[in-house]
Parts: structure tokens; C-alpha cells; sequence
């Protein structure tokens, strides 16, 4: 199925809504002139009737009818639109003039003329139809039909009272074949007018909007081009619209965020297989120098156990990369549920006692509080932190561990004692794989957190992400505190 242009959709729209305006515009156009010549029309209908009335009341019988018909015609002289005709009370014709052949030639009474048209000159419409004689004549009382030959007609009949108390039939037409021609005529240029028009706003909105959408079609032809390896390459466009700007605005800054992404992506890729080549290369060392010659039991014993330590930190790297790689998953569910803080904190600082001891270094719990936490996210979390200041406090020292409750959350630190961290590296040791002091790589990797090789910071921040909070780092000569900040959901 072909694609549909936005731009024919577009211009055929805007003749449509075109046509509408013009059809529209038109009809009422032709409805206001049509009442216009009608209401003139009609207003030399009821002046020919008046006048005629006027000089039929001056007549003494319907004799003198015959013997006037010529004066009585020049209330209709001069305009060949215009027919009269006047009978008596038996129907027999008194004056007629009918310059134009509106009616039958040779002239046909009108009353028969209305008969033919059906019109009702029954005594009990004869008040509609026909006026009386001393009834006001008004446009009101003119009626529209159609003659024998199928004229259109519109005409006003009135009865007139002669001075001998006789009666006579005045009955004044026009006919209308003039000025619906004229209408016809006027409808059919408005109808001509209206598909020009129409037709060129077709036409010329087609180009306007083809021209409109070369800016769209430029960001097109720029985002075809776009690959993996040219995403720092913004899409640029002279003269955009307004109502583009915005477009071209948030296809750049999703390009920036790809071409972050991409860049973060590669530099772990990087760092990942940095970090995984150094167990590997000590595992097949340490295999290789065991295989060159035979040796005593004990030392395959040795080389299978430091093979084996290497293998559960590849293991534990890879677990973490999993991790993080799962926590960034938008249906990734946690679990929360209240947690004593205090409780916690002395159960994990508990588990980290003995190599305390060995490291000559105490854990002290200090505070306390509450906390909708994913208890398992939130020891790992604390393990990580605690693993890090085990590795880097020197002997003697004491780590703290604190809970303080504010109004809509809950601060834990982890504070110990040591070499303070660099201000400029303050912000990106949540970065994975960053390390802040490089000869620190072969640290010993405490409890298996993963924290030597630059993973663990970056899932402590991960964990308080899923959980809508946040951490930062502060050090100074006195000690180095992280503190965890817990918000409150329900505040």
C-alpha cells in the first residue's frame, strides 16, 4: 500500500475546507441576491397594483372597464415583465395587456391560468389568494406559480369595488424567467469561480506546503546518515520553523544521549575486559608455570587453590555486571518492606566482625529508624561500603555506622577513618569501573563485593536509584563518609 503524502493530505485539506468556505459563501450570496431581485420584483407588482386599484375605483361599472382598459394598462406600460388582466364577477375579460406573452396567446383568462397552475380560488382561500376591497396590498399577498407553457410567474390578485356596487377581478403578474436567468447566470460563475479558486488553492498550497516541508525533509536526508559511529554529529538545518526547532532540539539531545551511552558502553566493554584479562593471565600463569616441570603435591595444590580464588572473583565481577545490567531494566521489581535500621545495621556489622578483628579495626552502630527498603538490595548495598572501608582504613581505626531519621527520610553513613579522596574524584567514583587510586587494583576484594574492581561504589548507587534516593561521598582529613539518603514515599 503506497505511503500517503502529508503533503497532497495537506493541500487537498485545505481545498476541501476552500471549497466548503466557497460553497458557503456562495450559497448565501445567491440566496441574498435572489431575495433582493425578488423583493424588487414584487415591489413593482404591488405599485402596479395600487395604481391600477386607484384608477378602478374611479370607474362606474364594469362597462366603463372596456371602455378604460387602455389607461387602466399603464400601470404595467414600459416594463414588458409585467401582465394585467381584468375580468367581472361571470369571468368575462375587461382589459389585458401582456406585452411579454406570459400567458397564452391568445390570452387566456388568468383565473383559468391559476386553475391550470392548481392553485385553490375557493371562497375559503379566496381571502389568501385574493384581496379583498378595501384589503392593504402588501407583498405578502403575491403567489408564485407557473402559466400553461410553464412560466414562472408571480402575481397579486385583488377584487376592486366599482362605484355601481359591481365588482371586478384585478390580477397583476410578472414574469420571473428574467430574473432567475440572471440568478442561473449568477450561480453558474459562483460555481465556476469556486473550482478555479478551489483548484488553485489546491495547487498553490501543494507548493507552499512542499515548501514549507524542505526543513523536514533535510532532518530526514541527516538522519539517514546517522550510524553507531557518527552520533556526535548533530543534525543541522538553516531556517527551521518554529514548530520544528523543538523537533530538530530533541532529536539532538537524544543523539548526545546516544552517542553518552554509546561512549559509557564501550569505556565498561573496555574496563570489563581490562579488568577480567588479570585473573585470567594469573590463572593461565599460574597453570603454565605448574605444568612446565613436575612438582611436589603440594604446590598443584596451591596453584588449583589461587586458580580457584581467581575463578570466584571472575564469577563475582560477572554477577555484578549482571546485576547493574538488570537493575537498569525498566520492570526491574523490588521487594521493600519496613525494616528496623538499627537491627540491620548491627546484623551486618556483625557479619563483617571477623575480618574486622583480623584487619585490627571495630564496626560501631550508632542511630536508628525505620525504612521501606528491598532488605536484600539494602545489604548489598551496606556490604559494599563496608567492604570499602575495611580495604582502606588503616589498622587501629574505627568504622561507624549510622542511622539518622529526618522529617521525610532516613541517612545512613558509613564513616571511617583513612586517606581522604581527591575532590575531583569525589563525583565519579560511582562510575563503573573508575578507581580512584590505581595502585589500589589489587587491593584484596573483602566479602567478595566486587568493590576492587570498581564495580562496587557503582552498585551502591544503583541499589539507592531503584529505591528513589540517592548517595554521595565526603572526605576530609578527619575520615571519609558515604551517606546513604532513604526518602520517605509516603511524604
Amino acid at each position: 500500500m503506497p505511503r500517503r503524502s502529508l503533503a497532497v493530505t495537506l493541500a487537498v485539506a485545505f481545498s476541501a475546507t476552500t471549497l466548503t468556505v466557497f460553497v458557503c459563501v456562495g450559497w448565501y450570496l445567491y440566496l441574498a441576491l435572489a431575495q433582493q431581485v425578488r423583493k424588487h420584483d414584487d415591489q413593482d407588482v404591488v405599485l402596479a397594483a395600487r395604481h391600477v386599484r386607484r384608477l378602478a375605483t374611479e370607474l362606474g361599472s364594469p362597462q366603463d372597464a372596456l371602455a378604460h382598459a387602455q389607461r387602466l394598462s399603464s400601470a404595467v406600460l414600459g416594463n414588458p415583465a409585467l401582465a394585467l388582466q381584468i375580468v367581472d364577477a361571470q369571468g368575462r375579460q375587461l382589459a389585458a395587456h401582456d406585452e411579454g406573452e406570459t400567458f397564452d396567446e391568445p390570452p387566456t383568462p388568468l383565473s383559468n391560468a391559476i386553475a391550470s397552475a392548481d392553485v385553490d380560488l375557493s371562497p375559503a382561500h379566496a381571502g389568501a389568494l385574493v384581496l379583498a376591497p378595501d384589503a392593504r396590498i402588501t407583498d405578502s399577498a403575491i403567489r408564485e406559480w407557473r402559466s400553461a407553457h410553464g412560466v414562472p410567474v408571480r402575481s397579486i390578485a385583488f377584487d376592486v369595488a366599482l362605484r355601481d356596487g359591481a365588482t371586478v377581478r384585478v390580477a397583476i403578474a410578472r414574469d420571473m424567467r428574467g430574473p432567475l436567468s440572471l440568478l442561473d447566470s449568477y450561480r453558474d460563475t459562483l460555481a465556476f469561480a469556486g473550482s478555479v479558486g478551489t483548484l488553485v488553492v489546491l495547487l498553490g498550497s501543494y507548493a507552499w506546503i512542499r515548501l514549507a516541508l524542505r526543513p523536514l525533509r533535510q532532518i530526514a536526508e541527516q538522519a539517514r546518515e546517522v550510524t553507531a559511529y557518527r552520533l556526535d554529529q548533530p543534525i543541522r538545518v538553516k531556517h527551521v520553523p518554529g514548530e520544528l526547532a523543538t523537533l530538530v532540539a530533541s532529536l539532538n539531545a537524544m543523539l548526545e544521549r546516544l552517542h553518552a551511552g554509546f561512549q559509557r558502553l564501550s569505556q565498561f566493554t573496555a574496563d570489563l575486559a581490562h579488568d577480567m584479562r588479570t585473573p585470567l593471565s594469573n590463572i593461565r600463569g599460574a597453570t603454565e608455570i605448574a605444568l612446565a616441570r613436575p612438582r611436589p603435591e603440594e604446590e598443584y595444590q596451591t596453584v588449583l587453590a589461587s586458580n580457584l580464588e581467581e575463578c570466584e572473583r571472575l564469577s563475582r565481577m560477572i554477577e555484578n555486571v549482571i546485576f547493574l545490567a538488570r537493575a537498569e531494566h525498566p520492570r526491574f521489581e523490588t521487594r521493600r518492606r519496613a525494616v528496623n535500621v538499627h537491627d540491620e545495621l548491627e546484623r551486618i556489622a556483625g557479619y563483617f566482625e571477623g575480618l574486622a578483628e583480623e584487619a585490627g579495626l571495630a564496626i560501631r552502630v550508632d542511630g536508628g529508624g525505620t525504612v521501606n527498603v528491598d532488605v536484600e538490595l539494602f545489604r548489598r548495598a551496606l556490604n559494599n561500603l563496608i567492604a570499602n572501608a575495611l580495604r582502606y582504613t588503616p589498622a587501629g581505626g574505627t568504622i561507624v555506622l549510622t542511622a539518622t531519621p529526618s522529617a521525610h527520610a532516613l541517612d545512613v553513613v558509613v564513616d571511617n577513618p583513612g586517606t581522604p579522596i581527591a575532590p575531583e574524584h569525589l563525583e565519579r567514583i560511582f562510575e563503573r569501573f573508575y578507581r580512584a587510586d590505581p595502585s589500589r587494583t589489587s587491593a584484596p576484594d573483602a566479602m567478595g563485593s566486587g568493590a576492587s574492581a570498581g564495580l562496587g561504589l557503582a552498585i551502591v548507587r544503583t541499589v539507592m536509584e531503584l529505591h528513589g534516593g540517592s548517595v554521595r561521598a565526603e572526605s576530609d582529613a578527619r575520615s571519609t563518609r558515604f551517606i546513604l539518603r532513604f526518602v520517605d514515599d509516603a511524604a
